[in-house]
């Protein structure tokens, strides 16, 4: 039982591992590009009115968490004032941006700092800009996202001069734009399913050549069909079925020989090469000396045959006559089984 408990926590700890390492390979580490238009609510500072403009971001995905982005912008908006003259304002931020998760909807936080050019009746000058602000992607495909923010600017124009009574302006823009990453999102391999084990077969329930030993035990593998059989189920003796001779003569048939063919391709399949003794036996009829030579010399034509054909095992032919019957020799039927022909193995 604990040997189980410890193999399942072994497996989940191997699930967990994959994980892991499948999650770092499918983060998203892109570059990307991100038009936007802007909407600019200008502070009471700079006595505007609202403008728009817009830019181009471009940056990189770090990790599940972070982008960074460097962007550049153009805004213009009228002062309220009848003669005040044109805000012009165009310069550009790095920024960090912090998703809060990475997902079809994904929210983040971000914060950037640059500089920007300020133009304003005839009067210009560069100048430091901070902002903050929080926003969102939607994902729509792979490689196009929506994008929109809200930012707070703070912007010191550093004793340019442009309006007099302050040199800080507080503005809110508001950006929509969308986001093209390069290249193909990384996507998770399918995984396929692990094959069942297949449990190993029980040799102790088989028999292959139905021969009676099961195949833990059988030491001689593809026995004939109809051997007799020894306890390690090498092949003690076997009656070959079919074959015949012409009457009165040593002549195999045509059927005995295809009987023949099979039986010898049959021995030289096995890996056993053991002698074996061709015995001939006969009924009852004639002489008990004619049926002696009979058998003799039927048993050698198979002897001849078997050999014929390729059979290497040590083979040698002995005929008995009609001194070992194995059916009643006063009927015809019984006179047929006595009329066969049996291979004997022996040991080396």
């Amino acid at each position: 039982m604990l040997r189980k408990h410890l193999i399942a926590a072994a497996s989940i700890a191997s699930i967990g591992l994959a994980s892991v390492v499948q999650a770092d390979e499918l983060q998203d580490d892109r570059w990307y590009v991100a038009p936007f238009g802007t909407f600019v609510k200008s502070g009471g500072d700079r006595n505007a009115k609202d403008g728009w403009g817009g830019g181009m971001g471009f940056g990189k995905m770090l990790d599940e968490h972070f982008n960074v982005e460097l962007k550049g912008f153009y805004e213009g908006f009228s002062s309220e004032r009848a003669a005040g003259g044109r805000w012009d304002l165009t310069g550009g931020t790095a920024d960090l941006q912090y998703y809060f998760f990475r997902d079809k909807f994904s929210p983040y936080a971000v914060i950037g700092t640059g500089a920007m050019n300020t133009s304003f009746g005839g009067n210009s000058g560069t100048t430091f800009i901070a902002e903050s602000g929080v926003g969102f992607t939607y994902e729509l495909h792979d490689n196009f996202l929506l994008r929109s923010d809200v930012r707070y600017r703070y912007n010191n124009n550093l004793n340019a001069h442009l309006q007099p009574g302050t040199e800080e302006f507080h503005d809110m823009t508001v950006n929509v734009g969308f986001v093209v990453p390069f290249g193909a999102k990384p996507q998770a391999a399918v995984a396929e399913a692990a094959p069942e084990p297949v449990a190993a077969a029980d040799c102790s329930t088989m028999d292959s050549d139905s021969d009676g030993v099961n195949d833990c035990l059988d030491q001689c593998p593809n026995t004939m069909t109809g051997s007799k059989v020894d306890s390690s189920g090498c092949p003690l003796q076997i009656e070959l079925k079919g074959v015949q001779f012409d009457h009165d003569s040593a002549h195999l048939t045509e059927h005995a020989m295809t009987v023949l063919d099979g039986v010898a391709a049959s021995l030289m399949a096995t890996p056993q090469n053991r002698p074996i003794e061709v015995q001939g036996h006969t009924s009852s009829e004639g002489s008990e000396k004619y049926n002696l030579k009979l058998s003799q010399r039927r048993s050698q034509s198979v002897v001849d045959y078997l050999k014929s054909r390729g059979v290497t095992n040590a083979l040698s032919a002995r005929g008995y006559g009609e001194s070992m019957p194995i059916a009643d020799n006063s009927t015809e039927e019984g006179r047929m089984q006595n009329r066969r022909v049996e291979l004997h193995w022996f040991s080396e």
